[in-house]
C-alpha cells in the first residue's frame, strides 16, 4: 500500500526538532575529531568533547521528549520490518547516549575535566585510574563508535528505500 504525503502524520515539531539538532550536532562532533585528527590544534578535541556532552544532554532531553509525546500512527509494512525499525531506533538512541558517557569517562578517569565551550568545566569527580581511562577509550573509539556507523547507515539507509523504493514518502513525518 502506498502512502501519500496528505495521509502521513507528522512527528510532533518537538520530536523533529529533536532528531534534527540530535543530528546536527552529531555531524559537528564527528567534525571535531576529524579535524583534531588532521590538523595540528588541540582546540578541536575540546570542541569534539563539550559538543559529545551537548549532544549526551540533547539525547537525555529527546528521550524524556519521545516519553511524553504521542508517536504518530505507523506506517503499513511487514511485521518483521517494524521489528527492525523498532530496534534499530531503539540501538541509536542507546548508542548516542552510550558514546558520550564513554568519552567523558574516557576523559576524567584520564584525569582531564571536560570544559565545556569556556563557560564552565566538568571537573574530575572520579579518582584518575588508567586502566580505567584505557577501557573506556577502547568502548568510545572502537565498539560504540563502530556500532553508531553501522546504526547510522542503517538508519539513512532504511530511510532511503522507503522514500525512493517503497516510494511511500516516510520521510515527510520527520520534515
Amino acid at each position: 500500500m502506498n502512502n501519500t504525503h496528505s495521509n502521513l502524520t507528522k512527528w510532533s515539531f518537538a520530536s523533529r526538532f529533536f532528531h534534527w539538532i540530535s543530528a546536527i550536532l552529531l555531524l559537528i562532533t564527528w567534525t571535531m575529531i576529524f579535524l583534531y585528527d588532521n590538523l595540528d590544534s588541540n582546540l578541536y578535541i575540546g570542541l569534539h568533547k563539550a559538543f559529545g556532552v551537548s549532544l549526551l544532554f540533547w539525547m537525555i532531553a529527546r528521550v524524556i521528549n519521545r516519553i511524553f509525546t504521542k508517536a504518530p500512527p505507523a506506517v503499513v509494512m511487514p511485521k518483521w520490518q517494524m521489528l527492525l525499525s523498532q530496534l534499530s531506533h531503539f540501538a541509536l538512541y542507546a548508542l548516542l547516549i552510550a558514546m558520550p558517557i564513554a568519552g567523558l569517562l574516557m576523559s576524567l578517569y584520564g584525569g582531564r575535566p571536560v570544559d565545556m565551550f569556556g563557560v564552565f568545566q566538568i571537573p574530575v569527580f572520579v579518582t584518575p585510574d588508567r586502566g580505567l581511562a584505557r577501557l573506556f577509550n577502547d568502548w568510545h573509539t572502537g565498539i560504540i563508535w563502530s556500532m553508531i556507523i553501522a546504526f547510522t547507515v542503517l538508519h539513512i539507509a532504511a530511510a532511503l528505500y522507503h522514500q525512493f523504493v517503497k516510494k511511500d514518502n516516510l520521510i515527510a513525518r520527520i520534515k
